[in-house]
């Protein structure tokens, strides 16, 4: 098997799939690109058994044939090569692989493209459409806030629900918890998943800055993604989320309106002082005023801050983890933001003050006590 393929257009395609291999001890060949020639186009895949993506360019061959390359070594060669030809002849008896790029000659090994796993299809699906900029928006606000804890798997993915009149996209940690909801997309049935965290972040790497619309399909086990020549397919998690809108406090009378930006710097300045394991701060909202402060007994460290504030509701005093309060405050546009709460040991709702009617986001954090604090 011969083909002749430009280096640059072939790199950043290896790139756009490579995500999805595996360093695998079990299954070593999903160390491997598939690569596939047909009708002169190449098909490049790539598999860790739970997540694939393929890709496909066109090259110069008259032949076809596929082969198993090792991912790593082509990826490694093809970075150090300027934008030139590269010519490749597979031996199909031996898996040899040779490899020409102006003076220089490579090669390496590769395995039989047969004993590559096969790049499952998704069956008897449900199909929707999607914005890339909308999709792309709904992992932002949500990927960050996916729990790693593998005790719990339903959490270690957001959850999607899709309805005749809106998305919705769901993550949470058990600390922190953020709903992310578009009205200006539907689907005809109602469904809902769990899409693993490894596939969004293939998803949110690969897709294109260009607003183009995301084909997605799905069933009980599989979604799948399609969008200019990539191909990404994913096993859902197979799991029962948390019913996420029981933890949402539904009264809150106690409403503090502030700047973003200058409450996300405050809080990075004063956790510099908050105990490094607890990350502890301390809102204290009086009138039209916000007391952020933090301590370190074990130091003798302590930082206050005093910032301007719209608020409506009685005097309060409530502990946060820092870290969590800047991770959504990153997180949320506008200029403005509003932390609703309702008691000092009831979770605080944070929401963005945007005009966009199409978009609903709310993020929700846990308190901590006070007095483990002081």
């Amino acid at each position: 098997m011969r083909f002749i393929v430009s280096t640059s257009t072939l790199l950043k395609q290896l790139q756009a799939v490579n995500g999805a291999s595996s360093s695998s001890t079990v299954l070593p060949i999903l160390e491997n690109f598939l690569f596939e020639i047909k009708d002169g186009i190449l098909t490049i895949s790539a598999t860790d058994l739970q997540t694939s993506m393929t890709t496909s360019l066109p090259v110069e061959s008259k032949e076809e044939g596929k082969i198993a390359i090792p991912s790593k070594i082509l990826l490694e060669t093809l970075k150090t090569l300027p934008d030139q030809p590269i010519a490749f002849h597979v031996d199909d008896s031996t898996f040899a692989i040779e490899i020409n790029a102006g003076d220089g000659k490579y090669k390496l090994s590769g395995e039989n493209g047969d004993d590559f796993p096969k790049i499952p299809s998704v069956e008897n699906a449900s199909a929707v459409s999607l914005s890339a900029s909308v999709l792309s928006e709904a992992i932002n606000k949500t990927i960050f806030a996916v729990s790693n804890d593998e005790l719990r798997p339903a959490m270690t993915g957001v959850f999607c629900q899709l309805t005749p009149s809106n998305f919705t996209f769901v993550s949470t940690d058990a600390h922190k918890l953020v709903r992310y909801r578009r009205f200006d997309a539907k689907a005809e049935q109602a469904a809902s998943f769990i899409l693993p965290k490894k596939a969004l972040t293939l998803l949110k790497s690969s897709l294109p800055t260009e607003d183009v619309a995301v084909s997605i399909e799905y069933n009980n086990t599989s979604a799948f993604f399609r969008f200019g020549n990539i191909n990404l397919i994913c096993r859902l998690i197979d799991e029962r989320y948390p019913d996420y809108e029981a933890v949402i406090p539904q009264s809150n009378n106690n409403r503090m309106t502030i700047d973003r930006a200058l409450f996300l710097s405050s809080l990075r300045r004063v956790v510099i002082f908050a105990n490094k394991t607890t990350h502890q701060v301390r809102l204290k909202i009086t009138g039209s005023e916000l007391n952020i402060s933090s301590e370190d007994i074990d130091f003798s460290n302590e930082a206050h801050e005093r910032l301007s504030c719209q608020y409506e509701g009685e005097d309060l005093e409530i502990g946060f983890n820092a870290r969590f309060l800047i991770e959504m405050l990153n997180n949320l546009s506008g200029e403005e933001v509003t932390l609703e709460m309702s008691t000092p040991n009831r979770a605080g709702l944070l929401v963005p003050q945007t005009n966009d009617e199409n978009e609903n986001v709310l993020m929700l954090v846990m308190p901590v006590m006070l007095n483990t604090y002081a």
